[in-house]
């Protein structure tokens, strides 16, 4: 499990671990045997805690019932019931998700799917919580503008892993690059573009808080970036039973894009450049 794998880099960004369920101590301790799993487990067996969070599904539950022929309910179905048809066995689950807690319990951020299948990385929470990784397959790039490296958030993904590609870039000195917003003024913004693939599905690309940079010479305040910044494009491997269908048939998933942006100084824009890019990351069945 790759969250096993990331204890020591998470224990020195000052993170615990453990997980939660509603099966027993004995099937968490076989479990954990089985797998190796040094973290704790802890058993809810009476989902109390499961409910104190508010993330008790009911879906299953309900599709048994009185509503089950409401399409609104069935399309939960499809999302959210990993079992159909045996109902009993899923009474007590939650939605899948992380929950982020201070030294007091409170929750300070959570990371829940839109789909039964779909799980975010260990690696893509850290990065969403701004822990820098150790890049794997990375691609280097330098400019007399800026540098660039780009890589994936894992080099190993499976059906309905939520991971990202991540661009660190940092801007010579006296230089910059335009930020959203300063499309309106008709400048290029830097951005990361990802050629379709038929495997996954992307989320749009999370930009960093910008600064405001004034051009005298048009009396101008643009949204720009001058000092190391980076961007995140989320991926998330599609996992619907078609899709997975497709993916077996894969030894590797391969994403192919180009890295766009043009730089400016004081007095000039230089040429807009891409950069063209392309990760391969090993496809593994699921855990």
């Amino acid at each position: 499990m790759e969250l096993q794998g990331r204890l020591e880099e998470l224990s020195r960004s000052g993170i615990g671990v453990a997980a939660i369920s509603y099966d027993s101590q004995e099937i968490l301790a076989n479990f954990a045997e089985e797998r190796g799993i040094t973290f704790p487990l802890l058993s809810d067996a009476d989902s109390a805690v499961i409910k104190a969070y508010g993330i008790l599904n009911t879906v299953a539950v309900e599709a048994a019932g009185p509503r089950k022929d409401d399409p609104g309910l069935l399309a939960d179905v499809q999302k959210f019931v990993a079992v159909s048809g045996m109902f009993p066995e899923v009474v007590g689950t939650p939605f899948p998700g992380t929950f982020m807690l201070d030294t007091d319990g409170r929750v300070e951020s959570r990371f829940f799917e839109e789909f039964y299948r779909e799980r975010n990385t260990t690696a893509n929470v850290m990065l969403k919580l701004g822990i820098d990784l150790s890049p794997v397959a990375a691609i280097e790039g330098s400019s007399d503008q800026l540098d660039f490296t780009a890589y994936p958030s894992n080099d190993t993904v499976t059906a309905g892993s939520r991971f990202s590609i991540v661009v660190k870039v940092e801007p010579k000195p006296g230089m910059h690059v335009y930020a959203p917003g300063a499309e309106k003024m008709r400048y290029r913004v830097i951005g990361l573009n990802l050629d379709p693939n038929p495997s996954v599905r992307y989320k749009p690309v999370a930009y960093p808080e910008s600064e405001i940079y004034y051009f005298e010479p048009l009396d101008e305040h643009v949204p720009v970036y001058q000092h190391p910044f980076t961007l995140l494009q989320e991926v998330v491997v599609k996992a619907s039973n078609e899709a997975q269908a497709e993916l077996a048939e894969l030894d590797a998933l391969t994403l192919t894009g180009t890295f766009n942006y043009q730089a400016c100084d004081d007095e000039i824009c230089y040429n807009p450049e891409s950069v063209p890019l392309s990760f391969t990351l090993d496809l593994t069945e699921e855990d």
